[in-house]
């Protein structure tokens, strides 16, 4: 081999070593990025869907969104308010806002209906099914989303929507328990120390996904503080079995309003006060609920809501409690009923 040859051959095989190491770190930059796009598509995968059942059912407008998988409620529900990704203060306009009843419509079991009276207009009904919680479905106010009015929602916008099981305004899940959060006027809530804070959207969220019968929404919402954003609230919970009440934060603390009457009402003022003020929507639902004995003909609950509608009334919306029946009719247009169905879990 003459010395020429020499330098050549060892620059050959330098070079091939080159190049295998150039191939074995370009496998291993295509593997991890194979990892990275599997992780990056797993992680995605359920927002993604979630995000693309996105429907519009109504111009008002009504949208309907089915959420997959898991929002980590369970997370907030440990950690309380300051681990919540929903906080958005926004203006109290409407001091007589919503109405809220539980009866029975014969031949359909126990129902709960509700008017939500408020300035804004675009809605959600969003049905939700946790792991590890009740299937749910929800009515979402999506002003406190960001999407106010909006008759498209573009996909650039849409990401704010995996939030929106945190800006829940009224429900019922599989067990046949509703919750709708009613205006009251300000009272000081005391806090206790040992005890978590959630946001008034957040405890109907708790509600939804964890109680089985009103006892039990009565047990979970006592076992934590409220921090009102905005307006100060009641609860009103019902639940299949015709069992209702009233949760209601005084000076003094939480307080539980029952009737002996099989139906209740609730509207905008404490019912734990002693003197309590004159409301013509509260009087005439009481009085078409006595009445009936608090038995309703069929259909007779929408009806019901339109009786003591307001000019702000932006949706009614009545919850079959023994058969998942949804109907919801959207700014006081009681002609157009838009119609869902939440499967039921089977509670005997």
């Amino acid at each position: 081999m003459s010395d020429c040859e020499a330098p050549k051959r060892e620059a050959q095989v330098s070079g091939g070593k080159r190049r295998r190491r150039l191939r074995r770190v370009l496998r291993v930059l295509a593997i991890v990025l194979v990892v990275v796009l599997l992780l990056l598509g797993a992680l995605l995968y359920n927002p993604v869907r979630t995000l693309a059942t996105l429907e519009k059912v109504d111009d008002y407008p009504l949208y309907v969104m089915h959420y997959k998988g898991t929002y980590l409620f369970d997370m907030f529900v440990e950690e309380g308010i300051e681990w919540g990704p929903f906080r958005k203060v926004y203006e109290a306009v409407n001091p007589e806002a919503c109405t809220s009843f539980a009866a029975v419509e014969a031949g359909c079991g126990a129902v709960f209906g509700r008017n939500f009276d408020w300035k804004h207009r675009a809605s959600l009904l969003l049905f939700t099914d946790p792991p590890g919680g009740y299937a749910s479905v929800s009515m979402v106010d999506l002003f406190y989303l960001g999407l106010e009015g909006m008759q498209h929602v573009p996909w650039s916008q849409r990401p704010v929507l995996l939030a929106a099981p945190y800006a829940t305004i009224d429900g019922m899940n599989e067990c046949g328990v509703a919750i709708a959060q009613n205006a009251v006027p300000s009272r000081n809530t005391p806090k206790d120390p040992n005890k978590p804070t959630l946001l008034n959207s957040q405890i109907v969220r708790l509600v939804l996904d964890y109680a089985k019968d009103v006892n039990d929404a009565l047990t979970l919402i006592q076992q934590y503080n409220v921090e009102f954003v905005g307006t100060p609230v009641h609860f009103h919970v019902a639940d299949a079995s015709g069992n209702s009440a009233v949760v209601e934060y005084l000076d003094g603390g939480i307080n539980i309003v029952r009737r002996d009457e099989p139906w209740q009402v609730s509207t905008n003022y404490l019912f734990s006060e002693e003197i309590q003020p004159d409301c013509w929507r509260y009087n005439k639902a009481a009085e078409v609920l006595a009445a009936a004995q608090g038995t309703l003909a069929p259909d007779e609950s929408m009806r019901l809501l339109e009786k003591v509608k307001q000019g702000s009334t932006v949706w009614s919306i009545v919850y079959g409690l023994d058969t998942g029946d949804v109907r919801v009719a959207m700014g006081r247009d009681y002609d157009q009923i838009y119609r869902s169905q939440l499967e039921m879990n089977d509670r005997q």
